[in-house]
């Protein structure tokens, strides 16, 4: 496993504020500024408590091998959104610690989700994964497949699905970055529409520490952000 970075206190709040701002000057039509998850899977729980006092407590992880053990060393109040690709083997050590899983992408992983869920009597609320930019290499399914994948989830009683979630490309300029995330709220606006049963359209996460900004800007409801906060 790779050491865990180190942040000070006063690069954490300095780097915290600005991202808030730039959430609060790029905000989508009338909606409120895009929510912060800070993505914690580079650093320890001294870091991550340091952000409960910044009014930050939804945390992203990737791994179960370095999140879990996390668990126990931080603040009861954080809430754990699964940010990662997920194998249907590991679902059940981190079914009862996530608050949402983003990356809900097969019929594979729905059926395992739904299974251990129902077995601790849960309901877990999750975000399909697209892949908008049909990237070969990224988990998601391409747009096309989303609208009957969300039809099938109304047989699954434990899984809530609330919205979308997408990763772009690292070497898109902002201009393809611009289309890919308008692209993606268009989605989402148009799944709304159809009002499939037992899907809400709430949450559309999209944006990382470079690109965040154009994602809000184009309607993102959630950004994940890690790099910025800790440099």
């Amino acid at each position: 496993m790779d050491a865990l970075l180190e942040v000070s206190p006063e690069t954490l709040r300095r780097n915290v504020t600005s991202v808030l701002e730039q959430l609060a000057k790029n905000r989508f039509e009338d909606l409120p500024p895009a929510r912060l998850i800070a993505v914690t899977k580079t650093v320890g729980p001294e870091v991550i408590n340091a952000l409960k006092p910044l009014h930050v407590l939804d945390i992203g992880e990737n791994r179960a091998q370095v999140a879990l053990p996390k668990l126990t060393k931080i603040a009861p109040e954080f809430r754990l959104h699964w940010i990662g690709r997920l194998q249907t083997n590991k679902v059940k050590g981190i079914i009862d610690h996530v608050c949402m899983l983003h990356t809900l992408d097969r019929d594979a992983l729905a059926q395992e989700v739904q299974r251990r869920a129902a077995e601790r009597g849960l309901t877990l609320p999750c975000l399909v994964q697209v892949n908008i930019a049909r990237e070969p290499q990224k988990g998601g399914m391409p747009p096309e497949e989303v609208l009957p994948f969300l039809r099938r989830m109304r047989d699954f009683s434990a899984i809530r699905v609330q919205g979308l979630m997408s990763i772009m490309p690292a070497d898109a300029t902002p201009e393809e970055l611009d289309g890919l995330f308008g692209g993606m709220r268009r989605l989402f606006e148009r799944i709304r529409e159809e009002a499939v049963d037992g899907v809400e359209m709430r949450e559309l996460s999209m944006g990382m520490s470079h690109d965040y900004t154009i994602a809000a800007r184009n309607g993102a409801t959630m950004v994940r952000v890690g790099t910025a906060l800790y440099q």
